[in-house]
C-alpha cells in the first residue's frame, strides 16, 4: 500500500509549500528556462525555486506570466545573494529581485549563505518584508545547526525553511532531526548528487520499483520529511522527476539507502563558504 503524501507541507506558520519543485539553478538563457518552466508547470510542477545569484529571475517571471497559472498556484522561491546581505541592502535586494520577477509578492525569501557578520541583520530583514507582506514565508539556505540557533536567539520570527545540500551520500541526520525538533522544514538541493545515480542499490531498487535510480532517491527524500527541487534541462527529466508520488519505500530500503551515507559534499561546506 502507497504511503500517502499530500501535494503540501505545512510550515510553522500555516502556509502551505509542495513537498516536490523546479530547481533552476546553473540554468541561464541558453537552456531556454522560460520553455523548462513552462513544461514543468504543465507536467504538474507549482513550485519554482531561483535565486538572484542565478541571474534567471526575469525568465523565470516570464514564464509565470506565459504558463496560463493561476498565481495563487504557484510558489515562488528566490534568495538573496552573499554579496547583498545586510538589512538596508537585503530590503534592497528584494525590491530588484520582485522587480524583475515582475510579483507583487514571493511566496518564499531566503538568506542564500550565513554570511559572517552579517546574516543576522540580513535575518531582521527578512522579518520586515515578512510583517509587511511582501512575502509569505522566510527561511535560510546552508544553514548548520549553530547558525540556526544563532538566529534562533534573537528572532522574532522563527526560520520557516532550511533549504541545504541533502542526499543519499550526505544525509545530515543531525540537521535534519534539529529542524524536525524546532518546526523548521529541510529542503534539498542538488538531491540528485548531481547525477551521480551509479550505485547498485538505487539500480537494484529502481528495478524492483520499476523506476529510475533518481525517482528513488527523489521518493526518500519525500519520506524523510524533506521538501526537494531536483533540476533538469531535460523536459523529459523534469517529468520523470515528478512522477514519485505512485510507489513506497519500504523501512528496511530507506536505511539501505541511509547507509550510503559517507557526508560526501558536491558544494561547499557551510563552513567554509
Amino acid at each position: 500500500m502507497t504511503i500517502q503524501i499530500n501535494n503540501f507541507t505545512t510550515l510553522n506558520n500555516g502556509v502551505q509549500m509542495p513537498w516536490l519543485g523546479l530547481g533552476v539553478g546553473n540554468l541561464n538563457k541558453n537552456d531556454d528556462v522560460a520553455n523548462l518552466i513552462k513544461h514543468a508547470i504543465r507536467t504538474g510542477y507549482h513550485s519554482i525555486d531561483t535565486a538572484s545569484f542565478y541571474n534567471n529571475e526575469e525568465q523565470v517571471g516570464m514564464a509565470i506570466r506565459e504558463s496560463g497559472a493561476s498565481r495563487r498556484e504557484l510558489f515562488i522561491t528566490t534568495k538573496v545573494w552573499n554579496t547583498e546581505q545586510g538589512y538596508n541592502s537585503t530590503l534592497q535586494a528584494f525590491e530588484k529581485s520582485r522587480k524583475k520577477l515582475k510579483l507583487d509578492y514571493l511566496d518564499l525569501y531566503l538568506v542564500h549563505w550565513a554570511v559572517t557578520g552579517k546574516y543576522q541583520e540580513t535575518w531582521k530583514a527578512l522579518e520586515k518584508l515578512y510583517k509587511d507582506g511582501f512575502v509569505r514565508a522566510i527561511g535560510v539556505c546552508n544553514f548548520q545547526i549553530h547558525h540556526l540557533q544563532k538566529i534562533m536567539e534573537n528572532c522574532e520570527v522563527l526560520p520557516m525553511v532550511n533549504q541545504v545540500e541533502f542526499h543519499p551520500l550526505l544525509t545530515q541526520k543531525d540537521l535534519l532531526f534539529f529542524c524536525k525538533n524546532n518546526h523548521i522544514q529541510l529542503e534539498a538541493w542538488s538531491p540528485l548528487m548531481e547525477g551521480n545515480l551509479n550505485f547498485p542499490l538505487l539500480k537494484e531498487l529502481g528495478e524492483k520499483h520499476k523506476k529510475s535510480p533518481a525517482q528513488i532517491v527523489l521518493r526518500w527524500d519525500l519520506q524523510h520529511g524533506v521538501v526537494t527541487i531536483p533540476r533538469s534541462s531535460n523536459p523529459y527529466r523534469i517529468e520523470e522527476n515528478y512522477n514519485i508520488f505512485d510507489f513506497q519505500l519500504t523501512i528496511e530500503e530507506m536505511d539501505r539507502i541511509d547507509a550510503l551515507n559517507i557526508n560526501k559534499r558536491f558544494g561547499d561546506n557551510p563552513d567554509d563558504f
